[in-house]
């Protein structure tokens, strides 16, 4: 509370001045990202990374609080400890990960009236599955780095110190990526979209053909995105890790071939508005951004020019 509003309370102001003060719409009241503080961020990491690595997440944080003072930061664990959040972006079903994430935010004190969140990768796509299916507390902007919105086709690099997981990764998808024990135990399975085969990935996919509302229309799911003040999307324009990095702005491979890829506009997501993309982009709520280099790898000036200024706002 200002110290206007006290006094107001204090010395029963002239009728004139009442009558301002309702014209104003209740002055007295903080809004966040100004004298309530800055409103908070919550980031989700990508595929064998962890919550609070000092050379990814955890200095992601720190940057972040250094150039915002005051601001509350949550990097999300999937687990009890650092090993567990790491094999759990390999293992833990997606589906689940998001119900996790979204009672952990609705019980955060600090997220009550809202946050802005910033998802790494898959953790991009798992952000939007939670501003779609957990409205409260409310998601402002959401901030996709390199996410996989339409899913991927090919998993040419696998990051994380053990190649023994990239392996056997490997090897389940080859087996099927739509079995129902590949599907259920392998994260990266859950969003794997076969342009080759699209009614078996509409059918069988666990997690991405459900928040892209591959099987039909949930209006909640499309209310609940629209809500977004801003969708920025991040594509790494030199990406060799993300296969097509067309994803990364909701673009993907034209049906039953494997080569031509169509921008978002093409794409019967955007045409049908499955999603209100097309409202969204229409309203100037969609962002569109270009990082030069591969995934994931930016300069800390690229950050602050083009990332910084959707946190700093609500």
């Amino acid at each position: 509370m200002t110290p206007g509003c006290k006094m107001a309370r204090a010395r029963r102001p002239p009728v004139l001045l009442l009558m301002l003060l309702m014209l104003l719409g209740g002055s007295c009241r903080l809004s966040r990202g100004t004298s309530a503080g800055p409103v908070p961020l919550v980031i989700w990491h990508g595929m064998g990374d962890s919550c609070c690595n000092p050379e990814s997440m955890g200095y992601i944080k720190k940057i972040v609080e250094e150039k915002i003072p005051g601001i509350y930061v949550l990097s999300l664990r999937i687990g009890s400890n650092l090993i567990e959040d790491m094999e759990n972006s390999f293992f833990m079903n997606v589906n689940d990960q998001v119900e996790l994430v979204c009672d952990k935010l609705a019980k955060d004190p600090k997220l009550r009236d809202g946050y802005n969140a910033m998802g790494f990768s898959q953790g991009g796509q798992f952000l939007r599955a939670v501003v779609q299916r957990c409205p409260s507390p409310p998601m402002f902007n959401l901030i996709s780095v390199g996410g996989q919105h339409q899913g991927v086709y090919g998993f040419p690099r696998c990051p994380g110190e053990s190649s023994r997981i990239c392996d056997w990764i490997r090897k389940m998808l080859d087996i099927g990526a739509y079995t129902k024990t590949v599907q259920e135990r392998l994260v990266q399975a859950q969003y794997w979209h076969d342009p080759l085969n699209e009614e078996e990935y509409r059918k069988n996919s666990l997690f991405l053909a459900d928040v892209n509302q591959e099987r039909g229309i949930n209006g909640t799911y499309k209310k609940n995105l629209m809500s977004l003040k801003k969708f920025v999307m991040v594509k790494f324009l030199n990406d060799t890790m993300v296969d097509p990095p067309d994803s990364e702005w909701f673009g993907y491979y034209r049906s039953g071939q494997a080569k031509e890829t169509i921008p978002l506009k093409e794409t019967s997501l955007y045409t049908e508005d499955r999603l209100g993309l097309k409202e969204m982009d229409q309203a100037g709520k969609l962002v569109y951004l270009g990082a030069v280099g591969d995934h994931l790898h930016f300069s800390k000036e690229w950050f602050f020019k083009n990332i910084l200024p959707f946190l700093q706002s609500s």
